[in-house]
C-alpha cells in the first residue's frame, strides 16, 4: 500500500514538474492558452503567440502598434492639397473637406480670433506635425498652438478652419458666411470673389 501511495505521490509531482516546464516552453496548460493567444493575436496580429511568453510579447507587441498607428498617421498623408470647384481651386485637407480662412485674424499672430463659441462651429484643422505636409499648395505652411495644446495648421501664417455645415468633400457652404470667412486659393490669397454655395 505504501509502495502504491509512493508511487502515486511520485506520479503526481512528476506531473505538475512537466506541466510547469511545459507552461514557459510554449505549451500551456489549457485554462490559460485561449484567453492569452487571443490577446497575443489580436494585439500583434499573429496566432502564433501562446502560454506565458506570449503573454510577455502581447504587452509590447500592444504598445508598439499603437504606437507604429499613431506615427503612421502623424505622416501618412499631406494636411493640406487643393481641389476644384465653383470658386476656383481651393485649398482643401486630406480628405477634401474645404477649409476657411477668417478675416478677424492677424497674419503671423500665431494666435486664433475664433474662440469659444465659434470654434463649435468653425474648428479648426489641426495636425500632429510639427511640419504639415501639403500638396499642389504654393503658399507658406506652418502651425499655432491651440489653447488646448493641439497645433492648427496656417497657411501664409493665417489659421485654417473647417465649418460644421460642411458634411462632405466638395461642401463650400462656409464661403463668404457673415462676410468674414472665405475659402484660400492654393497660394494662401482669401477667394472673396465667389458666392456661398458649391
Amino acid at each position: 500500500m505504501k509502495q502504491h501511495l509512493g508511487a502515486g505521490l511520485a506520479i503526481l509531482a512528476l506531473a505538475a514538474t512537466l506541466s510547469g516546464c511545459g507552461s514557459s516552453s510554449g505549451t500551456a496548460p489549457a485554462g490559460t492558452s485561449p484567453a492569452t493567444g487571443g490577446a497575443a493575436s489580436s494585439t500583434a496580429g499573429s496566432s502564433t503567440g501562446t502560454g506565458s511568453s506570449g503573454a510577455s510579447s502581447a504587452g509590447p507587441s500592444s504598445t508598439s502598434s499603437s504606437a507604429s498607428a499613431s506615427s503612421s498617421q502623424a505622416g501618412a498623408a499631406v494636411d493640406l492639397k487643393t481641389a476644384s470647384s465653383t470658386a476656383g481651386s481651393i485649398v482643401v485637407d486630406a480628405k477634401g473637406m474645404s477649409l476657411y480662412f477668417f478675416t478677424k485674424d492677424t497674419k503671423d499672430s500665431g494666435t486664433s480670433a475664433c474662440t469659444g463659441s465659434c470654434l463649435v462651429s468653425w474648428p479648426p484643422l489641426t495636425t500632429t506635425s510639427g511640419t504639415p505636409a501639403a500638396e499642389g499648395v504654393t503658399g507658406k505652411v506652418g502651425t499655432i498652438n491651440t489653447p488646448d495644446g493641439k497645433k492648427q495648421v496656417t497657411l501664409n501664417g493665417m489659421p485654417l478652419y473647417y465649418f460644421a455645415k460642411d458634411t462632405k468633400p466638395g461642401d463650400t457652404l462656409g464661403q463668404g458666411v457673415g462676410g468674414v470667412w472665405y475659402l484660400s486659393d492654393p497660394s494662401g490669397a482669401m477667394i472673396k470673389a465667389a458666392g456661398q454655395g458649391y
